[in-house]
């Protein structure tokens, strides 16, 4: 196994435990060195009140996105944690999916600067509604993984 396909396979791992994916449905459907594709479909519960994706599904995919792109980057004994990001929504969110395709910028080796796109796919046609911009810190030594609740 090559070292990329195991930094994937931590990347995967990593997105397999995250509960608000689950809760989406969203899947991670590419990944690639510097690169992740997180797709999400349409269900009612995920709308707002004019039936288009809510803003917050968009930039939940996106973040992730953009997040595991830059986790690509990283040895296994690192994890990641966006620092910060800011979203243009463009056009309505609508369509049976959205698909949020996100790329690294600038790896450094504390920050990655991260883009992502976020289209809408009605009838196999993509539209793009959203674009991000995010920067992600990686926490070395830090393995990915739970950390224990705080006490009150």
């Amino acid at each position: 196994m090559s070292e990329q396909e195991e930094r994937n396979g931590g990347v995967r791992e990593s997105f397999a435990r995250q509960g608000l994916m689950r809760h989406l449905g969203a899947r991670l459907k590419d990944l690639a060195e510097g690169r992740c594709e997180i797709e999400v479909p349409y269900r009612e519960e995920l709308t707002q009140q004019h039936g288009y994706f809510h803003a917050g599904v968009t930039a939940a995919i996106a973040d992730s996105a953009c997040g595991y792109a830059a986790y690509t980057l990283m040895a296994a004994t690192d994890s990641v944690l966006t620092v910060e990001y800011k979203i243009n929504l463009v056009a309505p969110a609508e369509g049976e999916r959205l698909v949020a395709r996100a790329r690294v910028v600038r790896s450094g080796k504390t920050l990655k600067v991260c883009t992502a796109d976020v289209f809408g796919v009605k009838g196999g046609k993509e539209s793009l509604c959203a674009t991000t911009l995010s920067t992600i810190m990686a926490l070395a030594g830090r393995k990915d993984g739970r950390a224990a609740p705080k006490k009150a």
